[in-house]
């Protein structure tokens, strides 16, 4: 758990935007650096999911 980033115990499953919302802590947290590799993994209802794999080039920060 310690390279997993997870908010659902504060949301729950809050559909398309869990994923830019997680992302978006984990940045200002400073979970990561440029040139960093994410996978970023969302579910929702009716057994759907999707995944990526991403490269981190922003700052440490999502926001200035």
């Amino acid at each position: 758990m310690d390279r997993v980033y997870s908010n659902l115990e504060h949301y729950g499953n809050t559909s398309a935007a869990s994923i830019p919302i997680a992302l978006a802590e984990a940045a200002d947290a400073g979970c990561f650096r440029p040139g960093d590799t994410l996978g970023l993994i969302g579910f929702g209802g009716g057994l759907t999911w999707g995944a990526a794999i991403v490269e981190w080039t922003g700052s440490g920060t999502a926001r200035p």
